[in-house]
């Protein structure tokens, strides 16, 4: 305890400490060196104790969406837009498909329960991702000259996108098939911007400042866009 507040504390074969406020509540961990002392840690914690009460409140206000149900007339998100569901129950085609720009039609058997229509939708939203991404994946590449050895989608709870440098293998936020198009292309370049530098350093801000000067914009909107469900993506660089 310091402050007031919990902290999880983590000792790791590492040289610095490494703090860290996650969705959806704010926890608080905070990653140091064998070798550190009970005493140096709650020093360096108590010193950024107003960063984490800032960080914890933007959490605790920031719009989340309720529980889906996926019946009609609920509201879900694509690439930034928001539509109204329908669900139409048939013994044949099950799956999902937009109609016009206000519509999202689910099609299931009508046995078909909340979990299992869950699953159609995410099925839809990661062949969806999974269409766009490569071509991003080919400017980006081109542009900061690196290369990208495997790359898949999958749900994570407190990260939009994630690099491994040695293996050069990238993981995108199942998630982010409901946010805007220019936050998918700016953790598409986030990521591999990680191939030239790994840390959130002044090298690798100069390499995004210089390929997309705008990209605290961006990040801002992803940060600030509302969470879906237990899947909330943490708040980045």
């Amino acid at each position: 305890m310091v402050g007031g507040l919990s902290i999880e504390v983590v000792r790791k074969d590492i040289k610095n400490l490494h703090l860290g406020v996650y969705p959806p509540h704010g926890r608080v961990r905070v990653a140091v060196p064998m070798i550190m002392k009970d005493e140096a840690v709650r020093v360096a914690i108590a010193r950024k104790l107003g960063w984490i009460k800032k960080q914890k409140a933007k959490f605790e206000n920031q719009p989340r969406q309720s529980p889906r149900e996926y019946v009609s007339g609920e509201s879900h998100y694509f690439l930034g837009q928001r539509y109204r569901l329908r669900v139409l129950k048939q013994a044949g085609f099950e799956g999902v498909t937009l109609n016009g720009k206000f519509s999202i039609e689910l099609f299931v058997h009508p046995d078909a329960d909340t979990a299992h229509k869950e699953h159609l939708m995410h099925k839809w939203y990661r062949a969806e991702l999974n269409a766009m991404i490569p071509d991003l994946l080919d400017v980006w590449q081109r542009r900061l000259k690196v290369e990208v050895k495997e790359w898949g989608v999958r749900k994570m709870k407190t990260k939009w996108g994630s690099c491994n440098t040695q293996a050069h293998r990238v993981w995108f936020n199942l998630e982010l098939a409901k946010k805007p198009p220019q936050c998918l292309e700016y953790i598409v370049a986030h990521e591999l911007t990680h191939l030239i530098e790994r840390k959130h350093n002044e090298r690798f801000v100069a390499v995004m400042e210089k390929h997309i000067p705008h990209w605290r914009n961006v990040r801002d909107e992803l940060n600030a866009s509302v969470l879906g469900g237990l899947v909330n993506g943490s708040r980045l660089l």
